[in-house]
């Protein structure tokens, strides 16, 4: 054997013969494989277009992690080849590279350009990956039975073109990571099959409101008042409409901008507003704190609570404790046939099909598939032979394909809404005229609703043209109407 130092001899190519085993070159081929596929990929998802997340996931996740797989299959091979040489040589084999040798500078060159290469390659792919998990297309349809309902209710929200990281993460690297480690675990309990159903809101750790949600809408800005018309129908026959115009005080949130009032009074920053919940769904609230504009401090609790408060997490009022459905909303059976008839996209002539389609809407399916044909077999019970019949069934199956998914147990039972009093406490959770400071001289006021929004009209037909600035009565369109019983006590979104 010659002396290493002298370039010649095997031991100058001793690097060549640590490569000569099968695992390395299994390696091998495993990276010029993934490399190929990576390439092969990134052009059809490059031409294409193609909006299925398999695509990207093989692209920018698979192939770069077999492309690493091979590199460490490649080192380990010329790991177990080298110690298997030292045995059979009795020593160590130096690794001589002599750049006088032309042979020697094409292999280094080689070398050198394939590290560089891999480098490039693993950097693309690192990158197109950051940006490919944060994509709507990554957050809703890679996992196809968890996030399907909040994909749906997210497309059929004003929220659409907004991307689901700029909610649920917003800028900066700090939430990024707090995101990435959270979504860690959301991975094994996708893959582990371990995720609840339906999923459970509101979120522990979702970032605040001020560092989301007021990007874009500016609470400064908030001023004046809105005019909303709601359209219902009632369970007769003739499915009567009954039409109630509301003007909600929105208020104002900055004093700059005039009276810190009305409904976003509640965010202002002149004060601050908060609260105990004692279930995970936020529905009940026994006690509220509320410091003034001059620092003077009230504290409103119900008469059964009596607990220390120092054993509760006290909660900051935001946008979220009113506006918790601002993407994802199930919509409730009754809103969504009321909607379809105001719409004509139901046929109002169809008798009581405003109660047989919410019936039908209601019951306790175990999938998709007999839901549809649950709804059909219903609705051709209620009017057999009749053609109005598909068009309405089509209708109401496509409102349940969009405000109900059986598998993972999601629809509006499951996720109340806080925005208003009708089908949910909402509003009542605080206004119900039983929070009191402790000596009772003050109270949260459930009576009070013109401090929020004025009946202008309702009714019907002529009854809608004799508006009134001042406000109405509310007026029930049923005469067993009890005033002591609040709205949510009977409307629960079904029939």
């Amino acid at each position: 054997m010659s002396d290493s130092t002298t370039g010649s001899g095997p031991e100058q190519d001793s690097w060549v013969q640590n490569m000569r085993n099968w695992v390395s070159l299994a390696g091998l081929i495993l990276i010029v494989a993934s490399i190929f596929s990576f390439l092969l990929l990134f052009l059809i998802d490059t031409v294409a277009g193609s909006t299925n997340p398999y695509v990207g996931i093989l692209t920018y996740l698979v192939t770069p992690a077999f492309s690493t797989l091979g590199v460490v299959i490649t080192v380990l091979g010329i790991f177990l080849q080298r110690r298997r040489l030292i045995k059979s040589r009795g020593g160590p084999i130096s690794l001589v590279i002599d750049l006088n040798r032309p042979r020697h500078r094409r292999i280094l060159g080689l070398v050198g350009a394939g590290s560089v290469m891999f480098l490039l390659i693993s950097a693309f792919g690192s990158y197109h990956s950051y940006q490919f998990t944060e994509s709507v297309t990554f957050c809703g349809q890679a996992c196809h039975t968890v996030m399907e309902p909040e994909m749906v209710t997210y497309l059929n929200s004003p929220h659409a073109r907004v991307a689901c990281v700029d909610c649920h993460i917003g800028p900066g690297a700090t939430w990024f990571v707090r995101s990435k480690l959270s979504g860690m675990h959301q991975v094994f309990a996708t893959l582990l099959d371990t995720f609840p159903r339906p999923v459970p809101t509101p979120i522990k750790n979702l970032r605040p409101a001020q560092d989301t949600c007021e990007q874009c809408h500016w609470p400064d800005k908030f001023s004046g008042d809105i005019v909303r018309t709601f359209n219902h129908f009632l369970t007769d026959d003739e499915n009567t409409p009954y039409t109630v115009q509301l003007l909600l005080k929105v208020g104002g949130g900055h004093p700059d901008q005039g009276p810190v009032e009305g409904i976003h009074w509640h965010t202002s920053p002149n004060h601050k507003v908060e609260y105990i919940a004692t279930d995970d769904l936020r529905l009940e609230i026994p006690w509220v704190r509320l410091t003034d504009e001059d620092g003077q401090v009230y504290e409103y609790r119900t008469p059964d609570f009596t607990d220390d408060i120092s054993g509760y997490a006290i909660r900051t009022m935001d946008c979220i404790d009113c506006h918790n459905r601002p993407s994802h909303r199930y919509e409730k059976p009754n809103d969504a046939v009321d909607r379809a008839l105001a719409f004509g996209r139901l046929d109002r002539s169809l008798p009581a099909v405003r109660l047989h389609a919410t019936e039908a809407l209601v019951q306790p399916y175990e999938s998709v598939e007999e839901a549809l044909r649950g709804i059909a077999e219903a609705l051709h019970a209620q009017y057999p032979d009749d053609p109005r019949a598909d068009p309405a069934i089509e209708v109401v199956q496509q409102i349940y394909r969009q405000n109900f998914f059986p598998n993972m147990k999601a629809n509006w039972r499951a996720y109340p809404e806080h925005t208003g009093h009708k089908d949910w406490p909402g509003c009542v959770r605080c206004h119900d005229d039983n929070h009191h400071t402790e000596d009772m001289s003050r109270s949260i006021t459930f009576q009070d609703c013109n401090s929020c929004h004025l009946i202008l009209a309702q009714g019907q037909g002529e009854e809608l043209l004799q508006m009134s600035p001042a406000g109405q009565p509310f007026r029930h369109p049923w005469d067993d109407y009890d005033p002591a019983y609040k709205c949510h006590d009977c409307h629960t979104g079904g029939p």
